[in-house]
C-alpha cells in the first residue's frame, strides 16, 4: 500500500496559520483530531519561548471558539482547542484517508505521513486542491504489510535468514546452515523460503509499475 509524505501550507487566512508565521520559531504538534459537521476539537501540543503571547494570540484567533490549557513546563503547554474553523480537516474527511497522528505545524507548514489505497491518495489530493490547500509531495513508496503478505512462518523463517546472513554478498549462512537454525527439514526450509521470496518479489514489481502518485 502507498505511503506517502506530504509538506502543506496552511492558508494565511486561517487562524493556525497565521498564528504559525508570527511566531515562526514555534511548534505546534496535533496529538489528535476530532472533526464534526462545522467544528474541530483538537489536543496540541505547542513549544515556543513567547508561549503565553501565542497562546493569547491563538485564544483570540478569528476561527477558535475556545482553548483550554491543560498543562504547562519548561516553554511547553499542552491545550484543547475548539475551532470552527477546520480547514486541514477537511480533506481527509472528505477522502477517507485517515489521517496518522501526531502531525507538526511550524512557519505556516504541516507535515503528513498517509498511508491509503492509491484511489484515496488521489482523492486526497484532489481535496487539498479544492480547498485551496497547496502541497508538495516529498516522498511516496510502497508500504509491504508483511503481515498480510507473508504467513507467521514465512515471517519468521525471512527474519531468521536476514539475521543469519543468508541474503549477505558473500552469503554467510547456507541453506543447510538456516535450517539447522530454525530447527526444520532442510526441503521445508527452501519451500518456505522460495514462497515467501515469490510473494515480496511479485508486491514488489507490482508496486514499481503502479508508480504510486497523489495525482
Amino acid at each position: 500500500m502507498p505511503r506517502a509524505e506530504l509538506t502543506l501550507t496552511v492558508p494565511e487566512d486561517t487562524w493556525i496559520g497565521a498564528v504559525s508565521r508570527r511566531y515562526d520559531a514555534a511548534t505546534v504538534r496535533i496529538l489528535s483530531a476530532f472533526p464534526g459537521e462545522d467544528t474541530g476539537v483538537g489536543l496540541a501540543e505547542v513549544t515556543a519561548e513567547d508561549l503565553p503571547e501565542l497562546l493569547s494570540d491563538v485564544e483570540a484567533a478569528d476561527g477558535v471558539d475556545s482553548l483550554e490549557l491543560l498543562g504547562h513546563r519548561d516553554g511547553t503547554a499542552l491545550v484543547q482547542f475548539e475551532t470552527n474553523s477546520p480547514l486541514l480537516l477537511s480533506p481527509v474527511q472528505g477522502s477517507g484517508v485517515p489521517l496518522e497522528l501526531p502531525f507538526t505545524i511550524r512557519d505556516g507548514e504541516a507535515r503528513w505521513e498517509i498511508t491509503a489505497p492509491q484511489s484515496r491518495l488521489s482523492e486526497l489530493g484532489r481535496q487539498l486542491d479544492e480547498f485551496g490547500i497547496p502541497f508538495r509531495v516529498e516522498r511516496v513508496e510502497q508500504h509491504v504489510e508483511t503481515d498480510r503478505l507473508l504467513t507467521e512462518n514465512q515471517r519468521k523463517l525471512v527474519g531468521a535468514a536476514v539475521e543469519a546472513g543468508y541474503y549477505d554478498t558473500p552469503r554467510q549462512c547456507s541453506l543447510t546452515d538456516l535450517a539447522e537454525r530454525v530447527g526444520i527439514a532442510k526441503s521445508t526450509c527452501s519451500e518456505t523460503l522460495h514462497r515467501a521470496e515469490e510473494q515480496i518479489i511479485k508486491q514488489f514489481a507490482e508496486s514499481e509499475t503502479a508508480g504510486p502518485s497523489l495525482s
